[in-house]
């Protein structure tokens, strides 16, 4: 197991149990980047970081011709999705593995290179070698798919308190907003000759961006 796998282990072997009860009042933005994404029917979406399922879920339930795919480095949070895909009869939809954003194999691991679409949510700011997960994202978005990702931003438009608040609570969950996380953004789809755009929500609490490859 990679340090990496074991601290997220350790971290959410409880939390796992409380997890979308407790983010759902802070992670914002979630349910706005799944409307964005529009797979086609039979496209293939991965998720990135993909935690207790939640988002997988919501995925399955709105576009339900689309092939999903979810990866997370914790097999706690893994655990914790495999059970919540069998709740909602989604077993079949649903595939799953143990990942490292910052070294994905999705050939080795599902069989398939590329993806129509591509999602991070909330993600980013839990890795450290966030740059590299983005760029590994970037290079498995499959010609005219896209990646969609939302994040914490940097809060540039929030009370002084408010925000010295939040990145204190945050700190205590090992969470780093990534206050470049858009300039990085754009260089990375930049290189790729991908298109993107960037848009910041509540007062720059939140980003939502997509990277666009040409067909």
């Amino acid at each position: 197991m990679s340090d990496a796998a074991a601290l997220m282990d350790r971290m959410y072997r409880r939390q796992r149990y409380i997890y979308d009860l407790s983010r759902k009042f802070y992670l914002l933005g979630r349910d706005e980047a799944i409307s964005r994404l529009r797979p086609a029917p039979g496209d293939k979406v991965l998720e990135i970081g993909c935690g207790t399922g939640r988002n997988l879920i919501k995925l399955a339930q709105t576009y339900p011709e689309a092939r999903l795919f979810g990866v997370d480095v914790s097999r706690e949070m893994l655990a914790t999705a495999a059970a919540s895909t069998a709740r909602a009869g989604l077993t079949s939809r649903i595939a799953l593995a143990q990942a490292d954003a910052t070294a994905l194999d999705p050939r080795g691991i599902f069989g398939c290179a590329t993806f129509e679409r591509v999602m991070i949510s909330y993600a980013l700011s839990m890795i450290p070698p966030w740059r590299e997960a983005l760029a590994q994202a970037l290079d498995v978005v499959a010609p005219g798919g896209s990646l969609e990702i939302v994040d914490f931003g940097g809060c540039a438009g929030l009370p002084r308190p408010f925000k010295a608040g939040l990145m204190l609570w945050l700190a205590a969950f090992d969470v780093a907003p990534r206050e470049n996380l858009s300039d990085a953004f754009a260089a990375l789809a930049a290189q790729r000759g991908m298109t993107c755009e960037i848009a910041n929500r509540f007062r720059g609490y939140a980003i939502l961006a997509v990277a666009r490859r040409r067909a």
